[in-house]
């Protein structure tokens, strides 16, 4: 009897120690939706978060968030959700990022058995302390051999203000987009990490103008590799703000070559004038969009496109969607009337992650205050939209921005193979969803 309540103690005093899950909340009220259905809703306390990637293993579901600067804990890093049940998400884990203030630990990636977690120095205004910080960011790598607890392996650090949106799919290389001392805006960065504890930098690759330190003059516009990055076979696709899509041949990866470049900027807002790329050469498209930055609408016009790319060396555009159009009873004519940003952001990017459902025809795509939208593609020459989810205005601002109105601004869209759409947003928690349209 005396071994019995020594084991039940010791086993209480185990549970005690361990931090318990956060359950997720009921549905916040206000949400309208055409052949959408939410199925849970996970309130962060705050805590808003950015890009998702996701990990199965022996039949349980992991979602990896990223976060802008702080997570519930009041500390930068990654969040792990429990999504087995996704009616009943729960956080499991916390992954440390870097230590004090002025961080967006946004973005995440997984290959093999490698998390790739980026780290950014951001909103920095004070001199000294950006002279303190730089050089310090860029990407950390853990092994999810147990995806319920990551292990760091390794760091890497870039010489500018981190690392942005990045690429991995597995195996040697990690494509990133990159802040470089002595350049304007984010470059082109291969990273070799064969060895994890050590990875070193292959190859860099830039658009003329950027080298500040090389002579070269920068341009007016924003030329910045916002990326990621997307690798297919031996291209690279490129995402370079008002410079439009660049695809190059990597095939040598010690010496990157462009193989075309589209513009966009004009006619299209010159900003973030193409923000992501994504190809699929089985189809001879790739998907492009730029990204929404002043808020009512204060641009030009924003896009989400098809780009024909059978040929390479000449891709031409093929279509574009469709501009959302507000329910009916919305008390806005559009979407610029109902303040913050519109526009597209985000794509179910990860197409190269086992886990994400592939395109085929669906494509989700997130546009802030315009909530998330999905169109039919079984046509590229003339997209449709099918369905859409725009969740309730928040009660309460976690960010500075929205800088005007405060509502919702869906920020990213991840579905798993099993269907299961998640979006994240600036002042709200996570989202899960169910698409009930026709496929």
């Amino acid at each position: 009897m005396q071994f019995i309540q020594t084991v039940l103690s010791m086993i209480i005093l185990i549970l005690l120690a361990v931090p318990s899950p956060l359950p997720a909340q009921s549905l916040p009220e206000g949400w309208v939706a055409e052949n959408v259905t939410p199925l849970a809703y996970l309130d962060l306390k705050g805590a808003s978060t950015f890009k998702i990637t996701v990990h199965e293993k022996a039949g349980q579901w992991y979602l990896y968030l990223g976060h802008y600067d702080r997570n519930i804990a009041g500390k930068t890093g990654w969040s792990v959700v429990d999504v087995t049940d996704p009616g009943h998400p729960s956080i499991i884990n916390f992954l440390q990022g870097p230590a004090g203030s002025g961080w967006l630990t946004g973005q995440v990636e997984i290959g093999d058995h490698y998390l790739i977690t980026a780290t950014e120095i951001f909103g920095v205004t004070d001199e000294e302390q950006l002279t303190r910080m730089r050089g310090t960011g860029g990407f950390y790598i853990w092994d999810i051999s147990e995806p319920a607890a990551p292990v760091k392996i390794g760091e890497y650090h870039t010489s500018g203000l981190g690392t942005h949106r990045n690429f991995y799919s597995g195996g040697r290389y990690v494509h990133l987009a990159a802040s470089e001392e002595g350049y304007e805006g984010n470059i082109y960065v291969i990273v070799d990490i064969a060895d994890p504890a050590h990875p070193v930098e292959v190859s860099r690759w830039w658009v003329e103008g950027q080298h500040i330190a090389g002579g070269e003059t920068p341009s007016e516009a924003y030329i910045s590799q916002h990326g990621p990055p997307y690798i297919s076979g031996n291209e690279a696709y490129l995402a370079y703000g008002s410079a439009g899509m660049i695809v190059l041949d990597i095939s040598d990866v010690k010496q990157p070559k462009q193989i075309s470049r589209l513009d966009f900027s004009p006619p299209f807002l010159g900003n973030i004038g193409v923000h992501t790329v994504l190809p699929l050469p089985t189809q001879g498209i790739a998907l492009v969009n730029s990204e929404s930055i002043a808020e009512d609408c204060r641009e030009p016009l924003n896009h989400a496109t098809v780009v024909d790319i059978s040929d390479l060396k000449q891709p031409r555009l093929l279509s574009i969607f469709p501009l959302p159009v507000p329910p009916s009873d919305a008390p806005y004519q559009d979407f610029c009337d109902k303040g913050a940003r519109f526009g597209p952001h985000n794509l179910n990017h990860l197409q190269h992650n086992p886990f994400v459902e592939k395109h085929e025809n669906l494509v989700y795509l997130t546009y802030f205050n315009a909530g998330l939208r999905i169109f039919n593609l079984e046509n590229p020459r003339q997209p449709v939209e099918t369905g859409y989810f725009i969740p309730p205005d928040p009660k309460e601002r976690w960010m500075p921005v929205p800088r005007g109105k405060l509502v919702s601004q869906t920020e990213d869209v991840l579905v798993d193979t099993r269907g299961f759409i998640y979006i994240t947003h600036k002042n709200q928690g996570l989202w899960i969803l169910r698409y009930t349209g026709e496929r």
